[in-house]
């Protein structure tokens, strides 16, 4: 049975679309991934542009409001930004709750290179931060040795 896994963001339009996409493509044989907002706006088209770069596609992903997963039991609750952490409602069934703050890419200010170098850079930090955490998660999942009976 796959685990669960809900990210959460304000918008659900960058940086949860991104962790949702991310770890699909990481580990969607092991997980079931969703991501929600608590105010969802559109998908940010620069973020399915980040992605595709990376050979990721989110470009069918749609917002989602938070209310959607409330009856669900995601065995893992991932908040990536301050505001979705402080206004997280309670997720039924008593999965880890974990909070991994990223800078909205969608506030950044400047030309297009200077936005979309955010946006990359924002990509590339959830990607090393989902890696690290799978990296983290196998070795928990990792079966104990059985020792043999003397």
């Amino acid at each position: 049975m796959k685990r669960s896994v809900l990210f959460l963001c304000t918008g659900n339009s960058c940086r949860s679309q991104m962790a949702e996409g991310w770890l699909r493509h990481l580990a969607g044989e092991v997980y079931e991934v969703n991501s929600a907002g608590t105010n969802p706006a559109s998908v940010n088209p620069r973020a399915i542009d980040v992605m595709a770069e990376v050979g990721v596609d989110i470009s069918r992903h749609r917002s989602k409001r938070v209310e959607e997963f409330l009856n669900q039991r995601p065995d893992y609750v991932i908040t990536v930004c301050d505001r979705a952490k402080e206004a997280c409602p309670t997720i039924s069934g008593g999965g880890a709750v974990l909070h991994w703050s990223f800078d909205d890419p969608a506030e950044a200010q400047g030309s297009d290179d200077i936005r979309l170098g955010v946006f990359r850079r924002v990509r590339d930090e959830i990607a090393d931060r989902i890696k690290a955490w799978l990296r983290t998660e196998a070795h928990l999942a990792e079966p104990r040795p059985v020792q043999a009976k003397s």
